[in-house]
């Protein structure tokens, strides 16, 4: 393909994307296909001379859309959002053209430099303190991870280096064997399956801490269990709360657990993938009180900022806490800013860093284009506009539930989420999810509070509106009736 082909395709695959994201309330939601229905549709081999253009496109819609579930659909109210917009398609267009692998300054001055700035815009957007700001001397800064399970998984990592580096320097007849296996992490039982992944990965225990009637960690269940391992010998050296859980979008009480945190010397990481993103709105901002406990703060501008896969933002307070206990320097990869590579500013203003020494991969894309022309595009006010127009579709459905009676609203409604169910045993509560999902006009995933099976209504689509909400209500009310019928006979 050369590149008059290229701007021919390039036009045509445009009006492809155009098409799809304008039709896509259109398509069934989720897929009727079975596992293994795409491999007898496709050759067992690549293809020895080459296929047209048109062939392909043509076998997207015969053999890729059948199996595709559309995220995008404002008839998906699965997980949580992943972002879409026009504007983040656009940048990452011209990511993959500049195809650079941005692991240190010298890599792509460009890839680097805007990442540090667009770390900052958004630190700002959310009123992180200044500590975490990659501007000016300071000690902290922002980067891109892939997900929020990179974010916990280096901060993990870090925390348990600085912790063996810290005792070790105390007592230096310590091995890192015997420290390893005495160290203990923690978090709320609400928190996310990556977060006990990366307790796996990371060759430390990991405790639940139980969480309150609101599904929330406290201090006094906190404090208890350090008291009770630390008695037993254990070395208490990382938490995790979590700001927006998966299950129920509950909230960790900062203000209590983050001042035992800094008291005990754990490091203090703050995991809020979904609910970040809800921080711009000073309605909201008052979630994010007692960030300034944290020793690092994550969440994911790909859920619920309009800006694509992958783009996970993550702040430390202190950078070195990253570097030392990730950086290696090869021969290979050094350039002649290195002996300044490790430092954000110079005293004239000028920076440069290496993010290969933040994160696990060495290599990185070009991601902050994307939320350079999303902030752009969208201001800030459009982007605040965006959360609480979903906001506001949460809260719609929760009036709706709450005007049946058969049905039951589960926890509190505070953003784009709501925890449902019909009153009674969990046995019909399933029954009606598995009606829901075979019908395929929405989808709908389960959770588990305590002991009851609860249905979970995200707000996610960019284009999803009050009908969308409407007719997803009238259409579980319908159901909600067949189920019940057949309980009944």
């Amino acid at each position: 393909m050369n590149a008059s082909e290229f701007r021919r395709r390039g036009k045509e695959m445009v009006d492809y994307v155009a098409n799809y994201m304008e039709g896509i309330e259109g398509r069934q939601v989720y897929p009727d296909v079975e596992p293994g229905y795409l491999r007898p549709l496709i050759p067992a081999a690549a293809p020895q001379e080459p296929d047209t253009f048109e062939d392909i496109i043509n076998d997207v819609e015969k053999i890729i859309m059948p199996g595709v579930t559309h995220w995008h659909s404002p008839y998906f109210f699965a997980y949580f959002p992943t972002a879409s917009s026009y504007p983040a398609m656009l940048a990452d267009m011209l990511c993959g053209a500049i195809g650079c692998i941005g692991f240190s300054w010298a890599a792509s001055p460009a890839c680097t430099e805007l990442e540090t700035v667009m770390m900052d815009w958004l630190g700002k957007m959310l009123e992180l303190p200044k500590a975490f700001l990659n501007e000016k001397a300071g000690e902290g800064g922002g980067v891109i991870q892939g997900s929020a399970s990179e974010a916990t998984l280096v901060a993990l990592l870090a925390a348990r280096t600085k912790v063996i580096h810290r005792l070790q320097a105390a007592s230096p007849e310590l091995t890192q064997a015997a420290i390893m296996e005495k160290l203990v992490a923690y978090s709320s039982d609400q928190a996310h399956s990556s977060v006990e992944r990366a307790g796996l990965i990371g060759g430390v225990k990991l405790k639940a801490i139980p969480s309150d009637g609101n599904f929330a960690m406290r201090a006094s269940a906190l404090q208890e269990a350090l008291e009770r391992d630390k008695a037993d010998g254990l070395i208490p050296f990382f938490m995790v709360a979590t700001l927006g859980t998966t299950t129920c979008c509950s909230f960790d009480n900062l203000l209590e657990v983050g001042p035992i945190c800094n008291k005990e010397d754990m490091w203090l990481h703050v995991d809020a993938a979904y609910a970040g993103s809800a921080f711009i709105c000073p309605e909201f901002r008052h979630l994010l009180n007692g960030v300034e406990f944290a020793d690092s703060f994550n969440f994911n501008p790909h859920k619920w900022l309009l800006v694509n896969f992958d783009c996970s933002a993550m702040w430390v307070k202190k950078r070195t806490d990253l570097t030392g206990a990730f950086r290696l320097d090869p021969t290979y990869l050094k350039h002649s800013h290195q002996d300044s590579a490790f430092n954000i500013f110079l005293t004239d203003g000028l920076f440069h860093v290496s993010f290969q020494h933040w994160q696990i991969p060495l290599g990185r894309r070009f991601r902050s284009l994307k939320m350079w022309f999303v902030f752009r595009m969208y201001g800030v006010k459009g982007l605040q506009a965006y959360i609480r127009k979903h906001v506001q579709l949460s809260h719609e459905f929760e009036s709706l539930v709450r005007q049946d009676p058969r049905f039951e609203i589960c926890v509190e409604v505070i953003l784009g989420l709501v925890c449902f169910r019909l009153k009674g045993s969990n046995k019909v509560n399933e029954a009606l999810l598995q009606r829901i999902n075979s019908a395929k006009k929405i989808h709908l995933v389960p959770c588990h509070l305590r002991d009851k099976f609860v249905l979970r209504f995200a707000i996610c689509s960019r284009t999803v509106e009050s009908a969308h909400v409407q007719r997803a209500w009238e259409h579980i009310k319908e159901l909600a009736a067949d189920v019940l019928r057949a309980e009944r006979e």
